[in-house]
């Protein structure tokens, strides 16, 4: 489904990932894991397309896309839900749910909205409600309907755990694991280790812009590095 190489990409004169080498096949669940600063959202951004990669290729079920504008590789079938969310706080559920919509010109939208009602009950309750007046847990969830809106094969989920409640937390990660029997597949960044590599098929440690360790989440949850760098044990 996804395929990087030798990644890289640069803010200025400063090198923010390094030669990143990642792959994500369809139907998994694949969580990157590391600390603030070490890279993880930029590697989201160039896969989507917000941030030019400086050298290296991105491959998205069997094309190249690594110099392809953002909007395209959305109608392709590859979405993101943005690092602290970023839903239209001024605008209804139902109306974020439309923006997200934008890449369709059919007649399917009641349908997939009713689809992403059926995943986020509390959505369809509060559909008519300012979106900026929702709880933080809402928000996620409005964020990640949006992004299934445009119908992806695969989503970038960035943070989806922050700034929420424990309780919250493990909500919005059923809910994440929950869209792989729809057909999605994930490629998700999270600070919350244990949380992320609790639902993951697989997994990779990023360190100042570089994999420094990859394998199944079983073998990384049990290994004794990653339990005293992330897991606190």
């Amino acid at each position: 489904m996804l395929s990087v190489r030798n990644l890289r990409s640069r803010y200025g004169r400063i090198e923010a990932l390094c030669g990143i080498d990642l792959d994500v096949e369809d139907g998994e669940i694949v969580t990157v894991i590391g600390a603030n600063g070490a890279g993880k959202s930029t590697l989201l951004r160039c896969l989507s397309g917000v941030q030019p990669a400086s050298a290296g290729t991105v491959e998205f079920a069997g094309q190249t896309i690594t110099k392809m504008p953002a909007h395209r590789r959305v109608a392709r079938g590859l979405a993101q839900t943005p690092e602290g969310r970023q839903i239209f706080t001024t605008l209804s559920v139902e109306d974020n749910l439309r923006l997200g919509a934008y890449v369709h010109d059919d007649d399917r939208y009641e349908k997939d909205r009713d689809a992403a009602f059926d995943m986020f009950p509390v959505l369809k309750e509060k559909r008519d409600q300012i979106a900026g007046s929702l709880s933080g847990g809402q928000q996620q969830m409005l964020a990640i309907a949006r992004a299934l809106m445009s119908r992806p094969k695969c989503l970038l989920l960035d943070e989806p755990s922050m700034g929420l409640a424990p309780i919250l937390v493990t909500q919005v990660l059923e809910a994440v694991k929950s869209l792989r029997s729809v057909g999605v597949t994930l490629l998700l960044v999270e600070q919350n280790a244990f949380a992320a590599l609790s639902i993951a098929d697989r997994g990779y440690v990023m360190e100042v812009g570089q994999i420094t360790m990859a394998g199944p989440a079983g073998e990384l949850i049990s290994d004794p590095r990653i339990r005293k760098a992330y897991l606190g044990l």
